[in-house]
């Protein structure tokens, strides 16, 4: 059986939120502890990537189970926080098979959704999940992609360019999970561009 570590980013600064979304107040918990739990849920080592505000997130929030890496570079966009997260997995004492990478501002995932993506897990398997047939998360990353995916990362977009230059096993996750993340507060209005 494969071994699957979860990923979960949550470096951002939440500049269209307003802050960042670690540390938004959802559902009783933080963000980020939602994350954490779902991801641990289903994965053994959980690694958890902060950058915004990292030290206020490390206090507040409880990350209880999970491995916290710093990202000193998250304001240059999500791909710095998906390199520390699979810097952090080539490092881990224990051989990792793949990544399963999540987002903090996704609070309607699942540990069902991680699970079905999660049973394509292999060295050589690269997975997404499926919403009525467009993509979204959580995205599978096996450990043979990491190199690769770290050195085509760039900006916001992640493994995108990667996940677009290869085979991919596509998982219909349709009703096991909600894919909407959170842009902006509850009845608020986008700030920025």
């Amino acid at each position: 059986m494969s071994t699957v570590a979860g990923l979960v980013l949550a470096a951002g600064g939440g500049r269209r939120y307003g802050m960042p979304k670690a540390l938004v107040e959802y559902g009783g918990s933080l963000l980020v502890e939602r994350a954490v739990r779902t991801a641990r849920a289903v994965c053994d080592p959980v690694l958890v990537v902060l950058g915004a505000r990292a030290v206020d997130v490390w206090q507040t929030a409880d990350l209880t189970g999970a491995t916290v890496l710093a990202n000193r570079d998250w304001e240059t966009g999500m791909a710095s926080s998906l390199r520390t997260g699979l810097d952090g997995l080539r490092g881990w004492p224990g051989r990792v098979d793949a990544a399963l990478v999540t987002l903090v501002d996704m609070p309607g995932m699942t540990p069902e959704a991680l699970r079905a993506v999660a049973a394509h897990a292999a060295p050589d398997a690269v997975a997404v999940a499926t919403y009525d047939g467009v993509r979204g998360h959580p995205v599978l990353l096996g450990r043979d992609s990491w190199a690769e995916v770290a050195a085509t990362a760039t900006g916001d977009e992640g493994a995108r360019r990667y996940l677009a230059a290869h085979a991919v096993t596509e998982v219909d996750c349709t009703g096991l999970a909600d894919p909407v993340d959170l842009d902006v507060p509850p009845g608020g209005v986008a700030s920025g561009p």
